[in-house]
């Protein structure tokens, strides 16, 4: 999904209706796919968006500033009478954010136009549920060229959830979307429950805590870089984004997932929603100062 989030700084997110002044605004592109897109290309790697936006002014200036990013968008549909997706998201003092998003019905969720053929060249994939036809038609393809396919399980209907996960290589749940999915509120029992039924890597991102995945039947983790967080909208994507490209360049997932974890380090540590994604030679700063302090992950 690709979107146009505008972000509003705010001291607390209420828990009550009220009025709030916020101390600051921006726009920029959001969605969880064109987030990572962004991410990747940031990195240093070729990225390709698939998605449907509206014909619209508001599509638009989602596609352009996808575009100016390095995301090539050849392969986006426009649909005709339908309102580009849209967020509006508060960011507290604290870096946490309340998303409240807006995705037209009228957004045709038939995947039969995506161009399949293309997947050849990939060097990995990745697919959300927020689209779970155009996931599942991806992966699938992407599964018969032997190309890793990565889940990005957040939040969504359960059943696509778990459809999804069978159908990728490399599940990666946030904590939400594995209790959502499993019923489990601890990490570690949220995978255990679900590692059967994946045929690969099963994970879940814990923000500050790392990254937990189950492999071979083994538990294994990565600690997260320390940062000040300012902002943790986008982070999630930008891990997935970083995870992917990691994977297309034939990294373990020990050293994709210790590569992400600095790229959504360093984007916490900055505002503006994805506008924060790192560069390659900051992300390689990063890692570079965690190895050599003791005892460094």
């Amino acid at each position: 999904m690709s979107a146009l989030d505008a972000i509003y700084r705010v001291p607390a997110i209420p828990s009550t209706p009220t009025k709030v002044l916020a101390s600051g605004f921006t726009e920029c592109g959001g969605g969880m796919a064109a987030n990572a897109s962004v991410a990747v290309a940031r990195l240093g790697g070729d990225a390709c968006y698939w998605g449907r936006v509206g014909a619209d002014a508001l599509g638009d200036r989602i596609l352009a500033e996808l575009a100016g990013d390095g995301v090539n968008v050849a392969g986006v549909r426009r649909i005709a009478g339908c309102i580009s997706p849209s967020a509006a998201i508060l960011v507290d003092d604290h870096g946490e954010r309340l998303v409240c998003a807006y995705n037209d019905p009228a957004l045709d969720t038939d995947p039969s136009w995506l161009p399949l053929e293309t997947l050849a060249h990939c060097q990995a994939v990745l697919a959300d549920v927020r689209w779970p036809e155009g996931s599942a038609a991806v992966f699938d393809a992407a599964t018969r060229h032997g190309i890793p396919t990565v889940f990005d399980g957040d939040v969504g209907p359960r059943e696509a959830l778990l459809d999804l996960a069978q159908r990728a290589s490399h599940v990666v749940f946030s904590q939400p979307g594995l209790m959502h999915a499993t019923g489990c509120t601890l990490p570690e029992q949220g995978l255990a429950a679900i590692a059967d039924a994946v045929r690969g890597v099963v994970g879940v991102t814990l923000g500050a805590d790392g990254f937990l995945w189950r492999e071979g039947g083994a538990e294994r983790r990565t600690r997260a870089p320390r940062v000040k967080v300012v902002d943790t909208l986008a982070a999630g994507d930008v891990w997935h984004g970083a995870f992917t490209l990691a994977l297309a360049e034939r990294q373990d997932v020990a050293s994709a997932s210790r590569f992400a974890n600095a790229a959504a380090a360093l984007k916490c540590s900055r505002s503006g929603g994805r506008r924060g994604a790192p560069r390659r030679d900051e992300v390689a700063a990063m890692l570079a100062g965690a190895s050599s302090a003791p005892n460094g992950n």
